[in-house]
């Protein structure tokens, strides 16, 4: 019969991404996971986890566009099957909340990516196999 030895801890890709989520280390959940707006910080200030491996790049814009998009146009289609807006009203509504809403959930969405790369042990967070 075969044994499974571990040989690392296992690492919860939902609660990583959960803590990611709420900006908070993926590792522990206490420390801050970003230093400003939308840089990693290199370290965790708790237990001093290394941060600065991630690669998120261009992948949590790509998510908040997609978000956010559905939420307008599906909002788009239904003021307009409901009430027949006047073009203006979207201009003045949908184009604002186009731009605000990415960049309000970005953050959060960055965490979460960072907190599943640090899950998988992507990159270098795989202290056996460092960059």
């Amino acid at each position: 019969m075969g044994v499974q030895v571990k040989t690392m801890e296992d690492r919860k890709v939902g609660q990583a991404m959960w803590r990611g989520a709420l900006c908070k280390c993926p590792n522990c959940g206490q420390g801050h996971m970003l230093r400003a707006y939308l840089k990693v910080a290199d370290s965790c200030d708790v237990c001093g986890e290394e941060l600065f491996h991630h690669r998120a790049d261009d992948f949590p814009p790509y998510i908040a566009i997609m978000i956010v998009g559905h939420l307008l146009v599906g909002l788009m289609l239904h003021m307009e099957m409901t009430w027949h807006m006047n073009p203006a009203v979207y201009l003045y509504t949908l184009v604002p909340l186009a731009i605000v809403l990415p960049l309000a959930i970005l953050p959060s969405i960055k965490g979460a990516i960072v907190g599943m790369q640090w899950a998988a042990r992507m990159h270098g967070f795989d202290p056996a196999h460092r960059d």
